[in-house]
């Protein structure tokens, strides 16, 4: 039996994007470790852009800013398994159509529907599918290693994030009323993915936050997974409301000497 204890486990991946994205390195390794692994997309294009990757595999569709989406996911979900071992989400938003703006002038209608995408739906879908999730269940949502660093690139999403980490404290609260159901987050610094190329100059930042880690090297997608997955397991029993860190050091090194005087 392996470690982790994964094996014939019902895990329900929301986010997966392609490749890159964070779900996906998330739902391989679990696959790796023989649980079973249902996907959510948000769209019909989605799953169609998909069908390679996920070929074979059990994909739903859901629109998480759609109450109706979440419910028919539940039911959807209801005829494939009749219980959730586990939960990941990795969903988030920020509307950057109209360009870069200063924080202060960032739009209302953006800034709601960025809330209630990347931290609302966490609520939303917990709520719905708790009926399907095991009573020790898992969940685990992807955050970010700081929302109190000012990165004005970032914009509306780190406050965005901020309520996630939140979000997660009250989850578990009200959830532990009636179950033993955890709820944790994997905090990893800059990644690269196709999400975060959306972010305005988001390369600069990249390569900054590199030269930052103790290791000079970025994280990587898959270690932030790794440690998802391992709070997706009976191994993490004991954490509950936590979000976990993993930025390579970067958080205590930002007075490295080559960073103050580079050369």
């Amino acid at each position: 039996m392996s470690f982790l204890n994964l094996e014939n486990k019902n895990i329900l991946v929301l986010g997966v994007a392609n490749k890159k994205s964070v779900a996906w390195h998330i739902a391989k390794t679990l696959e790796e470790e023989g649980a079973k692994v249902l996907y959510s997309v948000r769209s019909e294009d989605r799953k169609n852009s998909l069908n390679k990757l996920l070929a074979g595999k059990p994909v739903f569709i859901c629109d998480v800013e759609k109450p109706e989406d979440i419910k028919r996911l539940k039911n959807d979900i209801g005829k494939e398994c009749k219980t959730l071992h586990g939960l990941v989400h990795s969903i988030a938003f920020a509307n950057y159509s109209e360009g870069w703006k200063p924080f202060h002038k960032t739009p209302r209608k953006d800034f709601l529907q960025s809330i209630d995408i990347s931290c609302y739906s966490l609520i939303a879908l917990s709520d719905m599918l708790k009926g399907l999730l095991d009573k020790k269940a898992s969940v685990v949502t992807v955050s970010i290693s700081t929302t109190r660093m000012a990165a004005e690139n970032y914009g509306y999403m780190a406050p965005a994030k901020a309520a996630l980490d939140s979000t997660l404290c009250f989850l578990a609260k009200s959830f532990s009323a009636f179950s033993e159901i955890r709820f944790n987050s994997i905090n990893p610094g800059l990644l690269k993915t196709s999400a975060s190329a959306g972010i305005p100059n988001y390369i600069d930042s990249f390569l900054y936050a590199e030269k930052a880690t103790l290791r000079k090297k970025a994280l990587a997608t898959k270690e932030a997974a790794d440690a998802a997955v391992f709070l997706l397991s009976e191994r993490s029993s004991g954490i509950n409301a936590q979000g976990i860190v993993l930025d390579a050091g970067m958080s205590i090194n930002y007075f490295d000497q080559n960073l103050v005087k580079p050369e």
